[in-house]
């Protein structure tokens, strides 16, 4: 039995006459009546009464109507399913993102804007560290991700600019340099400083540590820690001071200061989108063209 029998069967039973279900149907009416005869020898059991001016359904028949409409209703809700599924509308996107990446606004913002515009697609979010992102790109356990700086580039990823702003200094209420409109980088020659590990973050202080020695002192690291929040908690708690994006500035605002340095425009933390040049994800696909379309409507300002 194939699904076309289904269908001439299901038109024949519904026109009430062969002639009418064979012009329906766009073939000839002796085939039609020859596939409905073999259906019925294959089922074992009369579909049809033959009548004068048609043909009625048996009780079989009728019963049989009702569950092969029910099989082509199915069939084609799979096949809608699945249309929208390979078109990218329903699925799951794997996004990886650091924590400061996720506290710049335009990443919520963004993300919000694409489950308005595909409802039926999952995020599905991690939350790791710029090294641990670049691996899970590169071994396809994610499908795009939002980082700062990545310290290289592998082949296969693609690396497109959101937004970029500045860095800017934590330092714990109190604190001697706070007066400063922007504090100079030689007054912190003798500061404790927290960064996020090296291996988490390798990119985003080099230029800071560089205009550093440059200008004579080496940055005393006194702790590395796995995110930037928890630098700013150490900050607060007297551990030291530390460097983050500017968009990180309303966090631990009782306990830390936010500072600019002296000079800083070498000082930048940029936001980057990051997908595989080789997806065959449609939902991948989307939520990049839609990230990238929102940041051209709504480009980032400091």
């Amino acid at each position: 039995m194939e699904l076309r029998h289904l269908r001439y069967f299901l038109a024949v039973a519904e026109e009430g006459q062969f002639t009418r279900a064979a012009a329906r149907l766009h073939i000839r009416q002796p085939p039609l009546s020859q596939q409905i005869q073999e259906l019925e020898q294959e089922l074992g059991f009369a579909l049809f009464v033959r009548q004068p001016r048609g043909v009625a359904l048996t009780a079989a028949g009728e019963t049989f109507a009702a569950r092969a409409r029910s099989v082509l209703l199915e069939l084609d809700n799979a096949v809608i399913q699945a249309r929208r599924v390979a078109q990218g509308h329903i699925g799951t996107v794997r996004v990886a993102l650091t924590s400061s990446a996720a506290f710049h606004p335009l990443t919520p913002t963004a993300i919000r804007n694409f489950r308005e515009l595909y409802p039926e697609v999952a995020i599905d979010m991690t939350e790791v560290n710029a090294a641990d992102i670049i691996e899970m790109m590169v071994d396809d356990r994610a499908d795009a991700a939002i980082l700062r700086k990545p310290v290289h580039t592998p082949a296969g990823l693609r690396f497109e600019l959101l937004a970029e702003e500045r860095m800017l200094l934590v330092l714990p209420v109190g604190h001697r340099l706070i007066s400063s409109r922007a504090i100079a980088l030689q007054k912190l020659a003798n500061e404790s400083f927290i960064f996020v590990r090296r291996h988490g973050a390798p990119g985003m202080y080099a230029d800071f540590i560089s205009a550093c020695q440059s200008k004579g002192f080496e940055p005393h690291v006194v702790e590395e820690v796995p995110r930037m929040v928890t630098a700013i908690n150490l900050v607060a708690a007297g551990g030291g001071i530390s460097l983050v994006p500017a968009s990180m500035h309303r966090y631990h605002q009782e306990s830390v200061r936010y500072c600019r340095v002296a000079g800083d425009r070498a000082f930048r933390a940029p936001l980057h989108l990051v997908t595989r040049d080789d997806s065959q994800s449609a939902v991948a696909s989307h939520f990049r063209k839609t990230l990238l379309a929102f940041v051209h409507r709504h480009p980032s300002r400091e």
